[in-house]
């Protein structure tokens, strides 16, 4: 995870491992059996992770506007927090954004899963009356996923201060442009 982090999913090789590991290329090899493979077992083991640290906390919140706030809050901490490392769903796109195969596949597979958790998020805050009917759960998730980029390059490649709280920001600006009408006490803005 570390190596692909840092020198990304193309970096990482079976060479590479087994210097970090002190093993033996043979011994990599046997386990992983190709790069691919190992490239694919990263991008499962972050996905896991992410899950872990993002997904599983946020959906234990009401549903509706409650859980699709603590979802993408628990997302800008995790970039928070991978701004020296980078992030490998964005990293790994633009190294595969191009390249067919299974490791392109492995990673786009992962990404949709999360976005499809978005989209029942926003599609669970429209029927719990957070939002309004006519909800673009697809333009509101577009909108939430590009300030997430944003953020991973304000903060990331600019080193920008304040993108955190620009993306708290945005992610606010577009929830209230969605709100069906004012929010009651369990899904105001968290204090900034």
């Amino acid at each position: 995870m570390s190596l692909a982090s840092h020198m990304g999913l193309e970096g990482l090789s079976i060479g590479a491992l087994a210097e970090v590991t002190q093993m033996s290329k043979s011994g990599v090899f046997a386990h992983f059996g190709s790069r691919e493979e190992l490239q694919i077992a990263v991008i499962r083991e972050y996905h896991a992770r992410f899950e872990e640290e993002v997904f599983f906390p946020a959906v234990s919140e009401a549903r509706g506007l409650p859980r699709l706030r603590a979802l993408f809050d628990r997302w800008v901490r995790r970039v928070s927090v991978e701004l020296d490392s980078g992030c490998i769903y964005i990293s790994g796109a633009v190294e595969f954004d191009d390249r067919p195969g299974p490791v392109r596949d492995a990673l786009a597979s992962m990404v949709r899963a999360w976005q499809s958790a978005l989209d029942r998020a926003i599609g669970l805050s429209v029927e719990a009356g957070h939002l309004r009917p006519d909800t673009d759960s697809l333009q509101m998730l577009f909108e939430v996923h590009g300030l997430i980029l944003a953020l991973h390059h304000d903060a990331r490649f600019l080193r920008l201060p304040g993108a955190v709280d620009r993306a708290r920001r945005g992610f606010d600006r577009i929830v209230q442009f969605y709100l069906l009408a004012e929010p009651d006490a369990g899904v105001a803005p968290a204090a900034r």
